[in-house]
């Protein structure tokens, strides 16, 4: 009985989302053929605190072609400006996990962003791209010093969402128990578009609309730090309304802010649990792909078919092969690649 009382609650819930989706998205004044923001999801981090199916079990409760935008590392003008512009042309909502330190640096910008009314979460005061080899001390350090760098910017600590992530998606079961006793939720993300490699604008809206079809919805992940992805979005916009995805905007819950009603099975994305190696795994092989990183960005993000065969046996020879070609045994591809870091943020147009 109590099965058949969840099927019926969670029928009653696509039925009233799906009834909000065909009411129209709504209207952007000066910009009718705008993609523009469906709706907005109201979450409590108490309740569900790590989400995105490149590393955790379950993700956002979003319908089918709903997507919610997030972007890491600023901010940092003009490319953030840039990206505001272009998301205030379309009446876009998105989720931005700013750096402490480019907070204090450009806390202008941030409070633009606000002012715009766009979800600010936070990613460390300094981005060490080792983060999950850091001291647990050490990590929590660069969790709070992030939090309270965004919060002196907006003089307002209530503008910053209890949202976290971690840079390079460099998680660990201490700093995630830590953020669960601070009540603060984890982000990963269901999949990027590696516009933090040397790529084309145009290769990053192809990689992003390529995994979003793959995965039917989800958190996409992105930089406002880089050119290409300015140069990226406005088409990938187009794109979406396009192909009749919808923009979802994230916001916590707070006293005179209920919850969006949901059921667990909706945080569920399709095809999440085939993956996981047990019960309690928080990890999945997507969370191998080295986001912010030096390593090679690999095929869009689908799931293998069975005209693939069986894997591999993995030998003695071939653990010693991945070792070898993996960045994280190489320690001056990780200096590169901090350096590359570094002097995107500095740099300007």
């Amino acid at each position: 009985m109590s099965s058949v009382r969840v099927i019926c609650i969670t029928a009653a819930l696509l039925v009233a989302s799906g009834a909000a989706a065909s009411a129209g998205t709504p209207a952007c004044p000066g910009h009718p053929d705008a993609i523009g923001t469906s709706r907005t999801l109201v979450v409590d981090p108490a309740e569900h605190r790590l989400v995105g199916t490149m590393q955790y079990r379950e993700s956002l409760p979003l319908e089918d072609k709903e997507v919610v935008l997030t972007f890491d590392d600023g901010p940092i003008p003009p490319r953030t400006t840039a990206i505001l512009d272009i998301l205030a042309a379309n009446c876009v909502k998105a989720t931005f996990f700013t750096v402490g330190q480019m907070a204090k640096a450009h806390p202008e910008t941030l409070k633009r962003i606000h002012a715009e009314g766009h979800t600010i979460g936070t990613h460390t005061q300094t981005h060490p791209m080792r983060f999950r080899h850091l001291s647990d001390e050490k990590a929590q350090q660069e969790v709070e010093s992030g939090i309270a760098s965004a919060a002196a910017a907006l003089n307002d600590p209530s503008a910053v969402a209890p949202f976290v992530r971690f840079p390079g998606l460099g998680r660990t079961d201490a700093i995630e128990d830590y953020l669960k006793s601070r009540s603060l939720m984890t982000w990963s993300a269901d999949f990027p578009a590696d516009d933090w490699w040397p790529i084309s604008g145009k290769t990053v809206m192809q990689r992003a609309l390529d995994r979003l079809e793959a995965k039917g919805k989800g958190i996409l992940l992105l930089h406002d730090i880089h050119d290409r992805t300015v140069d990226a979005l406005p088409g990938l916009l187009r794109e979406l309304k396009a192909r009749g995805y919808r923009i979802v905007h994230v916001v916590p819950a707070t006293p005179d802010r209920p919850k969006t009603p949901t059921v667990s099975a909706q945080w569920m994305l399709r095809g999440t649990a085939d993956h996981m190696s047990a019960p309690g795994a928080t990890r999945t092989a997507a969370a191998e792909t080295h986001i912010g990183t030096d390593a090679q960005p690999g095929p869009p993000l689908a799931s293998a078919s069975k005209a693939d065969g069986p894997p591999a046996p993995v030998t003695r020879k071939r653990v010693a092969s991945r070792k070898k070609h993996s960045w994280r045994h190489a320690p001056r591809a990780r200096r590169l690649h901090q350096a590359r870091h570094d002097q995107s943020r500095r740099a300007t147009w």
